[in-house]
């Protein structure tokens, strides 16, 4: 098991703070596809009774992010790269339609979201570089004025943040994805619609592709090194 798990105190959300606990496990990638879970085992980590763990691993499965396992326990869901790619679409789209609105808005983004970015890619904290990129697509769907695009992105952010923590951890390409983001940011203060819009899409689409031939290549290399 982890040691990534943080001892939870005592509030009556607990609940939400196991769920939270654990995905961040899974997002982050310290809790594996295939990897076992147990209500006694999670529940000793961290210092709660067994209920709020059960119920949170409920939500996990009602999620998808874990499956029944043979016996006791359930096991971390594997990644699904067709669905994630999908996924991706859903959101270039949304994204797409947020950096128009936002453009056509003449919205100027926190500068710090960028520098902020930036500084969090430079480092090894997984967690903070999501964390960074999703302020950043947040700011755009508040700057578009629309809120069911902010609302319909939450849907699959979880399941985006997993893909996102996987591939952050193999991918050498983490700057210039602030590189794209600046140029966004810029179209959005110009007022560039046109220009805003392609270029959150490009960057969507990228992001997909490289979603793919990252996890793809990483989930074959099991079954290469057994390989004869």
């Amino acid at each position: 098991m982890p040691s990534q798990l943080i001892k939870i105190e005592s509030t009556p959300d607990l609940v939400d703070q196991v769920y939270r606990n654990l995905l961040d496990a899974i997002s982050e990638g310290s809790l594996a596809p295939g990897a076992r879970i147990t209500q006694e085992e999670i529940a000793a980590q961290l210092a709660v009774s067994r209920q709020p763990v059960l119920q949170a691993l409920r939500l996990l499965k009602k999620d998808g992010f874990v499956l029944d396992a043979p016996g006791r326990g359930v096991l971390v869901a594997p990644l699904d790269v067709a669905s994630l790619v999908q996924i991706y679409q859903v959101r270039s789209a949304l994204d797409a339609l947020a950096a128009r609105l936002a453009a056509q808005a003449r919205a100027r983004l926190d500068p710090r979201l960028v520098s902020q970015g930036r500084e969090a890619a430079r480092g090894s904290d997984v967690k903070a570089m999501m964390a960074a990129d999703a302020r950043f697509h947040a700011a755009i769907y508040e700057a578009s004025g629309n809120p069911l695009i902010a609302q319909s992105a939450q849907l699959h952010w979880h399941h985006i943040r997993r893909a996102m923590g996987a591939v952050l951890q193999l991918s050498t390409m983490r700057e210039s994805i602030w590189d794209e983001h600046e140029a966004i940011a810029e179209a959005i203060a110009a007022g560039d619609a046109d220009k805003a819009e392609a270029l959150i899409r490009e960057h969507g689409e990228e992001a997909g592709h490289n979603l793919a031939r990252l996890l793809s290549s990483a989930l074959a290399q099991p079954a290469a090194s057994t390989a004869p």
